[in-house]
Parts: C-alpha cells; structure tokens; sequence
C-alpha cells in the first residue's frame, strides 16, 4: 500500500551552511568589526535552537538580518523559526536571542492534519507516528492529491513529505 510522512523538519546540513555563512559575513563587514556579534547552533538531546549574540538590539537585529538572508538563499524556510522572544540582556552590554528551531509535528496540528484528511473525502487514512503523520493509500494519484490538500490547507507550517513509498 503507498504511503509517505508527513514531517516538521528543517535541512540541517543547510541550516548549519547558513549558519556559517552568516558568521563569516558578520566577521567581514564594517559595521560589526570590534564587536562580539555571531550566531551559534546549539543542539542537545531533546531540541535544538540557534542563539543570536550582539552588543546591542540594533545589532542584534542586523544580524537576524544577515542570518535570515543566509538562510532563504539557502533554501531553508525562516517559518522553521520563532523569532518573537525577547532579547535578554547578559553581562556587560551584550544581548542575547535565542531562537528555537521547529522539528516535529505538535500533537494538535497532527490531529488537525488527521481531521483535514478525513474531512477530505479521499481515498487515504491518517496515523499520527511520534512527531510525523503517516499518510496511506490505495491509489498513487489520491497520495499526490492529499499532498497539495495538505500544503493549502496548513500553510502556517512548512510542511515535508518524505519516506515515499510504493
């Protein structure tokens, strides 16, 4: 029986070029020269998010800018990011952000997948598996149309179809 996965999860190996690339660009340019500014991806066990570092909120945000540039003309969607928290401030003049990287479905957009899909009238059944959605079917055609279903009626997430199968 086809089936494929729907997943949350960004191209690390992108991400991580982007990553470096920004660091690069702020070490070069002018208006950052002398400053401790740089981003830094941190990864543990149990989540991962990127950490802005600056000398001040302009910066700060000069340098969410260079990241997000670096990132779109790599490919990766900025909607993989939750910029909306708060600066903190650290020691001396030093301001942090620290952005978490969005990997797996939450359990309330899988159940709202499930119920798109089920409300669909197509041919295809929904299991939610972890931090993924399986999505399974009889006909390879009912698979693709469940696809763009999907990328229309979830546009807040970018959503990934993997793992394909016949």
């Amino acid at each position: 029986m086809p089936s494929f996965d729907v997943v949350l999860e960004p191209n690390l190996v992108e991400l991580r070029n982007a990553v470096e690339q920004s660091n690069k660009e702020i070490g070069t340019r002018f208006d950052f020269k002398g400053s401790s500014a740089q981003v830094e991806n941190v990864e543990t066990a149990k989540e991962r998010h990127l950490q802005l570092l600056a000398d001040s909120d302009f910066q700060l945000g000069q340098v969410r800018d260079v990241l997000l540039g670096k990132l779109s003309k790599r490919g990766v969607d900025a909607r993989y990011f939750d910029f909306s928290a708060k600066a903190e401030k650290m020691g001396g003049d030093k301001v942090r952000l620290t952005v978490p990287v969005k990997m797996g479905i939450p359990s309330d957009t899988a159940r709202k997948i499930q119920s798109v899909v089920k409300q669909s009238k197509l041919k295809v059944q929904a299991s939610i598996q972890g931090d993924s959605v399986r999505i399974s079917g009889a006909k390879r055609d009912e698979l693709q149309a469940a696809i763009a279903l999907l990328r229309k009626e979830i546009a807040d997430l970018p959503l990934a179809f993997d793992n394909f199968r016949e």
